[in-house]
């Protein structure tokens, strides 16, 4: 919004992220911006506001790994069933839509189903994910987890048939860890105190509270993380380049973060006892089986490395921030933003209890 002209019409059930935007509007944004607060899934408005608009960003989702086992219906509802109004009514309307997934969708590896000490397991063309080439791997139905993979895949899957057969102009988003100061919530202070959020958060949560860090299964799965700034300026060449970006599907991450969700812990903590001046705890970290943390029908991918050709040759980005530069801004400002509120929080359950 600061660095271009644009006009939005910003649509959610609330507006607590982005109240400092529209309640009231900075100066600089006075009648650029206006929140419509309605829900997509049954709401008569939703078409018209898309009439109005040149281009609609879709980022409804429930993505959150804890409510694909517990609430599986809403998962599938959320991802598959409530996303293809937005579909429609851009195809009908002759709007472009780029439509936000998940590096979900690709699942499992080629290599996790070679014998642990294989030595293929180490090349690229076992693990590396590629839009255009990667097969779509998922667990047995038993597995809920796979829930949401799987209604991203199918509403991926329409969207690019309306292209092909209805002529819409689409491009479709499969983010790799996006994280930054504000992702998710902290249970409790500005979400619910039974929540669960994303990895991030979750560790941030534990460490503001000097709780051990909970690792599923060992904290075994690699991840690659990127800065929700360098991503951000990934979506602006999209909206910014219709021609070059109209009808891929681009992959936005960060190889070069590729760590284990141990490694993750073991950085949080460092960097959060630096920001913070407080110790670690003489025990940082614990061990907690899926089935504990997450319920039963928990399954999990093995590696998640984004190939970076497409986005690179399409709209020249790359990503720019190491991970350990992008955790020491996220945690200052979480130390700062949450610290004071946490410590409030827990001495009024103290109190209560």
């Amino acid at each position: 919004m600061a660095e271009t002209a644009h006009v939005v019409l910003a649509v959610d059930v609330y507006c607590d992220k982005i109240r400092h935007l529209v309640d009231p509007a900075p100066p600089h944004l006075a009648g650029r911006i206006s929140f419509h607060r309605l829900n997509i899934k049954n709401d008569s408005r939703l078409e018209g506001l898309i009439k109005m608009a040149d281009l609609t960003i879709n980022l409804a989702a429930i993505c959150t790994p804890a409510d694909y086992n517990t609430r599986p219906l809403d998962t599938i509802y959320s991802n598959f069933i409530d996303a293809l109004p937005v579909v429609k009514y851009c195809s009908e309307n002759n709007k472009r839509l780029i439509h936000f997934s998940t590096c979900e969708v690709y699942g499992k590896t080629i290599g996790s189903f070679l014998p642990k000490d294989h030595p293929l397991r180490k090349e690229p063309e076992f693990y590396v994910l590629k839009e255009d080439e990667s097969p779509c791997i998922f667990g047995p139905i038993v597995k809920q987890r796979w829930s949401y993979a799987c209604a991203k895949q199918l509403i991926e899957r329409l969207i690019f048939a309306e292209g092909a057969e209805n002529g819409l102009e689409f491009t479709i988003v499969r983010p790799f860890n996006w994280i930054g100061p504000r992702m998710d919530f902290i249970p409790g202070v500005d979400g619910p105190s039974e929540g669960v959020p994303r990895v991030l958060a979750c560790f941030s949560n534990n460490l503001l509270r000097r709780e051990p860090l909970k690792l599923v299964d060992g904290g075994q799965s690699q991840r690659t993380f990127v800065y929700i700034k360098d991503a951000i300026e990934a979506v602006v060449l999209m909206i910014e380049n219709p021609a070059r970006a109209n009808g891929h599907i681009f992959n936005v991450g960060n190889p070069n973060n590729e760590v284990t969700v141990r490694e993750l812990a073991q950085m949080m903590t460092e960097v959060y006892a630096n920001v913070s001046g407080e110790a670690p705890l003489v025990e940082p970290m614990i061990d907690v089986s899926s089935s504990q943390f997450y319920g039963e029908g928990y399954d999990d991918s093995d590696k998640r490395i984004p190939d970076m050709t497409i986005i690179n040759k399409q709209l020249g980005w790359n990503p720019k921030t190491p991970l350990k530069d992008l955790l020491e801004t996220t945690l200052t400002y979480q130390h700062k933003t949450y610290k004071e509120a946490v410590k409030r929080q827990m001495s009024q359950a103290s109190a209560s209890s």
